[in-house]
């Protein structure tokens, strides 16, 4: 009897052939690293793509699915790279108002760290709780291109809340601290919610939820990429040791490639937007995303 290699009861090693090769790897992961932080949604990109090029990947099964952890975890160390520094700061002040049982009003870091502490909650549990679920959709390319163009509409919106709104400056502390409260910090998280589903940015998300609530282009932005480092890395580190088994290893090679490529990529993208958004706008990725969310729509009826 032949197996169907894409019915989920089939052994995991009969799903291998359809993992990527080495070239689909490359250009996969540096999709990946710039999409992800790019408001143009990665998983989006990680679907759309194989279905457009015609590639034999069964875009449900754990080797995919193995791949895409270890590209969002090389973007997610990026991240904490970049900002190390910060980083080292909102953790000792976080655990400075831990050990002192309140957090001081004025301690803007600390404020801030449990801010992402707080914006990170929706998205987890919803991702927790809807796994099954969404993990199908990546198997949904025109499902996928029609929330990428939705995507684009929702980036219009955030800049009309921008240019329709006064003129606001960044809400900084003396140290440079971007100030956040609590409340922004919830729009902020649940908004990241749509990113769950492939097509949806996380970047974008977030940076609506930051604009609905106030804050700059700029601020925003920085919000965002520091808002992807936990949820990321915990998703990864939850999701890496259910998917390591003794057959990945046939194919650890093309997961290797895609993540270091992710990484340079992701790398290049971080150094780029931040300066972007002191100036511009979510607009030109608005465009971006309903032209290829018309396009893939109409090529994938």
């Amino acid at each position: 009897m032949v197996m169907d290699p894409f019915d989920s009861s089939a052994p995991f090693r009969h799903h291998i052939r359809y993992m990527l090769n080495y070239a689909q790897a490359l250009f996969l992961g540096l999709a990946q690293g710039v999409s992800e932080l790019f408001p143009i949604s990665s998983l989006g990109h990680s679907v759309l793509i194989p279905a457009l090029l015609h590639w034999q990947v069964d875009q449900t099964n754990d080797g995919f699915l193995l791949f895409l952890v270890a590209t969002h975890l090389a973007t997610a160390l990026v991240l904490a790279g970049f900002y190390w520094k910060e980083w080292m700061r909102i953790l000792q002040a976080m655990w400075r108002s831990f050990v002192q049982r309140r957090i001081d009003a004025q301690d803007h870091l600390a404020r801030l760290g449990w801010a992402l502490v707080l914006g990170t909650v929706p998205a987890g549990l919803l991702g927790l709780l809807f796994e099954d679920a969404l993990k199908k959709t990546l198997g949904a390319p025109r499902i996928v291109a029609f929330a990428l163009l939705v995507n684009g509409l929702m980036l219009f919106f955030a800049d009309r809340l921008q240019r329709g709104g006064k003129k606001r400056s960044s809400d900084r502390s003396a140290d440079s601290t971007v100030v956040v409260s609590w409340w922004q910090a919830f729009v902020i998280g649940c908004w990241q919610c749509l990113a769950l589903l492939p097509g949806f940015s996380r970047t974008g998300a977030t940076m609506t939820g930051g604009l609905s609530t106030d804050l700059t282009y700029d601020d925003a932005a920085h919000v965002s990429f520091l808002l992807a480092t936990p949820i990321i890395l915990a998703a990864s580190v939850l999701k890496l040791p259910e998917l390591l088994t003794p057959d990945s290893a046939s194919f650890v090679g093309p997961i290797l490639v895609g993540a270091v490529c992710a990484a340079c990529a992701a790398w290049v993208s971080v150094r780029f937007l931040t300066k972007y958004f002191q100036t511009k706008t979510l607009r030109p990725f608005a465009y971006y995303c309903l032209i290829v969310g018309i396009v893939c729509s109409v090529l994938l009826r």
